[in-house]
């Protein structure tokens, strides 16, 4: 293992965790002695109102107190459904003064890719611990910004890797170092649907200016994935985009194809797409082999293993585990599960990745 990957991993478990606790607002510790974390959602598209807010209605840490809207309509459905006062409502232009709400002690950014940076520092200048969604930005310049003003701002930042928090998917995580048939060779890790034949044009997801594409979207729990599976950093990656639908897939790709080179010599064989159903993690080592399959629904993850084993642990609702998680992680004090670092992780090697694809599939070393 190089250097770079003992950094990254330790910070993956947690040696930031107990600086940035030294620093929690007043508000956390005031949550601490028994309210759970109040949560506003910024942006109320289809997974805040069909995941997140319902999963807000099981969490034992955390509540959904607020909401952030440029659609005053929604608001007031909103209102109605979850009895939110008009205090904790808010749009993209007054969005600042949400710093003076005592109700609110974490904002999630539940926007398209673009916006991430943007409302990650504002909560954090709002003094505000974050939520991100995945993937974390657009690029690893704009995450590292991310990480560097809730550092500032003395605010945590969790991205949404809702997988890592999924106790199936743990147990894999915990193999890594476990190796219970040996050393792992190769991985093979795929995420993707077929969709979008009925799309609407002003779709973002269809949108290279709004971090759509099927790479931003699916493609980082293939990339994930093949991380927390090795739980190694890659050295290169060569990539390509794929279209298959030309009219729909004009400016964003359809499926990309992408192999991660990591130390040891363990490849992994990755890809992703909008038109193709795929949803395996599978990870052969020098004595058998363990898979996922599915591994990134949002429900009924299901693995097994070559000596027989079944992984079949579930949860009530993946996302109720995933806040709640991340809100004992604020509450006590604790490192987080996928903190700011591990979406950066994923960026620099998202970045090479659209290099390579670009450069007809070359080559690239990933650097940082």
């Amino acid at each position: 293992m190089n250097g770079n990957d003992w950094s990254r991993r330790q910070v993956l478990k947690g040696a930031l965790g107990a600086v940035a606790a030294a620093a929690l607002p007043l508000r956390a510790r005031a949550a601490a002695a028994g309210r759970p974390l109040g949560v506003a959602l910024v942006g109320l598209g289809g997974y805040s109102e069909g995941r997140l807010a319902p999963a807000l209605q099981l969490t034992r840490h955390c509540r959904l107190a607020g909401i952030v809207t440029g659609t005053p309509a929604k608001a007031a459905d909103w209102q109605r459904r979850y009895g939110i006062p008009d205090r904790n409502v808010y749009n993209y232009d007054n969005f600042a003064s949400i710093a003076d709400n005592p109700d609110i002690d974490v904002v999630y950014v539940v926007l398209p890719n673009s916006l991430h940076a943007r409302y990650t520092i504002a909560a954090a200048q709002a003094g505000k611990h974050v939520w991100c969604e995945k993937p974390m930005a657009m690029n690893a310049g704009e995450a590292q910004s991310m990480i560097d003003a809730c550092a500032r701002n003395k605010v945590k930042l969790a991205i949404g890797y809702r997988m890592q928090h999924e106790p199936n998917t743990r147990r894999i995580i915990s193999w890594v170092d476990e190796k219970p048939h040996g050393a792992i060779r190769r991985v093979r890790a795929e995420a993707g649907f077929n969709g979008f034949d009925d799309a609407p044009a002003d779709n973002w997801r269809l949108d290279p200016a709004r971090g759509g594409g099927a790479m931003y979207d699916m493609g980082v729990y293939s990339l994930n994935g093949a991380r927390y599976a090795t739980g190694l950093e890659p050295l290169a990656v060569s990539a390509r985009h794929e279209v298959r639908r030309p009219k729909i897939f004009d400016r964003v790709d359809e499926t990309t194809r992408f192999t991660l080179e990591f130390p040891g010599g363990i490849v992994a064989d990755c890809a992703t797409s909008f038109g193709i159903n795929m949803n395996q993690l599978h990870v052969d080592c020098e004595r058998g082999w363990y898979e996922l399959s599915p591994f990134q629904s949002y429900d009924g993850i299901r693995g097994r293993t070559s000596d027989g084993k079944v992984l079949d642990a579930t949860v009530r609702h993946q996302q109720a585990l995933q806040m709640d998680e991340d809100a004992l992680a604020i509450l006590q004090g604790t490192p987080l599960r996928a903190p700011g670092e591990e979406g950066l992780a994923d960026m620099r090697v998202m970045d090479a990745i659209f290099a390579s694809a670009r450069a007809g599939g070359k080559k690239v070393t990933i650097t940082g």
